[in-house]
């Protein structure tokens, strides 16, 4: 056993200890400082990225539609990193624009940020703000938009596709279509929650109390009740109204003005509208 190992023993002392060469230690700390910044600026970046969704859900508890100048909208969309949805509504709301349809189509968007706000889905993947136009000029100039009002989806990567633009001239400004429109994008749904609106139920029952009240006082004599042509001229009145472009109107809920996709000249008539 003893003669045998000692030749191994005798190889394993003639065996001199490897060394690294000298020119890998400065890569091996290149390396090193590589691995040190990578990590310090990725970790940078989870820092600001969690400031920003901080100051995001800050403005959310206080109102659901928060506004934005040039500053803001850089920071908070513009500048990565993102890792959540944003709807911007460009309008113009200051009453020396005159943009009736601006305001009406703020209402709808108020609804549907209210509807997302008090949901129990709410999360802090999803944000609704506002670009007024003379808050933030620089901003529909850098996006090229000179019309508004505008709704558009800003993905949590990379830039706005076309179908990140709401087609607002063909659709129209509803909450319950801007929902779909979201849900298409982004794959949240919202349930759009309308406040109660008591004008319906307050004019029926003036309606009925009038009739009521005509019928007390004709109670004596309730002939016309069998007239004919009285019936006649009710049915062709029923008749004209919901054959009328404002029912139209109201089951459709087309868009205030149309959008020429040929020549670009709008029109407050839409040319198909008649015909339906």
């Amino acid at each position: 056993m003893g003669a045998r190992g000692a030749p191994s023993r005798r190889r394993q002392a003639g065996r001199r200890p490897r060394y690294l060469p000298t020119g890998s230690f400065p890569f091996l700390l290149l390396l090193l400082l590589l691995c040190i910044q990578l990590g310090g600026g990725q970790k940078k970046k989870e820092n600001l990225l969690t400031e920003k969704v901080e100051q995001l859900m800050e403005w959310s508890s206080r109102r659901s539609i928060f506004r934005m100048n040039g500053d803001k909208f850089r920071k908070f969309i513009k500048t990565p990193p993102r890792n959540y949805s944003m709807i911007v509504m460009f309008t113009a709301l200051q009453p020396q624009r005159q943009c009736s349809v601006c305001r009406q189509a703020n209402e709808e968007y108020q609804i549907l940020a209210n509807s997302w706000r008090y949901s129990s889905a709410f999360c802090n993947k999803l944000f609704f703000s506002m670009v007024d136009y003379d808050e933030g000029t620089d901003v529909f100039q850098q996006l090229n938009m000179n019309s508004a009002p505008t709704f558009m989806h800003f993905p949590p990567k990379g830039r706005p596709k076309r179908a990140d633009t709401f087609d607002l001239q063909r659709i129209g400004f509803a909450a319950e279509q801007l929902a779909k429109w979201i849900a298409d994008r982004t794959d949240v749904h919202i349930r759009v929650f309308r406040p109660p609106n008591y004008s319906g139920t307050i004019a029926l029952a003036l309606l009925v109390s009038l009739v009521g009240g005509l019928l007390y006082l004709r109670r004596n004599n309730l002939e016309f009740i069998y007239n004919k042509t009285g019936w006649a001229m009710v049915s062709l009145c029923i008749v004209f109204a919901m054959t009328s472009g404002q029912m139209w109107n109201h089951i459709r809920g087309p868009p205030y003005a149309h959008k020429n996709p040929h020549n670009g000249q709008v029109t407050l008539l839409s040319p198909w509208g008649w015909f339906f």
